[in-house]
């Protein structure tokens, strides 16, 4: 049995992925492990772009608020993070993954639906393409 060798990509960030991560508080390596791992994987909005995503878990039961809990690390809110990327071939690069755009999404999207996409990101991608 023949095994295919995983190709690696570089990946290369748009500025308006680096400004959504600012805006929605994720770093690179957050977004990474969602590329590397994702738990659904949905055509993007702008064709030729795929869109991955991975659920926030509740880390903790609700448990009432103490003096001595009230400086521990807040809990993670539920909803999604939202990853889309384009992958490209360049002559003198190879191939390279452009991550487009991220986001979160405060809700749980059903699989196979349209892409929650907030309304600002889908106006900006549509008009400037995924540059």
């Amino acid at each position: 049995m023949l095994i295919k060798p995983k190709i690696f990509r570089k990946l290369v960030w748009t500025q308006h992925s680096e400004i959504k991560m600012k805006q929605y508080g994720l770093s690179k390596s957050k977004l990474s492990n969602i590329l590397r791992n994702p738990e659904r994987k949905e055509q993007g909005i702008v064709p030729g772009t795929t869109a991955v995503m991975k659920t926030n878990k509740i880390l903790f039961k609700t448990k009432k608020i103490t003096v001595a809990g009230a400086w521990q690390k807040p809990q993670r809110a539920p909803g999604e993070v939202w990853l889309m990327f384009k992958d490209v071939n360049k002559k003198d690069e190879g191939p390279i993954r452009k991550i487009i755009s991220a986001w979160r999404y405060p809700g749980i999207s059903k699989p196979g639906e349209e892409i929650p996409v907030p309304e600002d990101i889908r106006q900006e991608l549509l008009e400037n393409g995924e540059d």
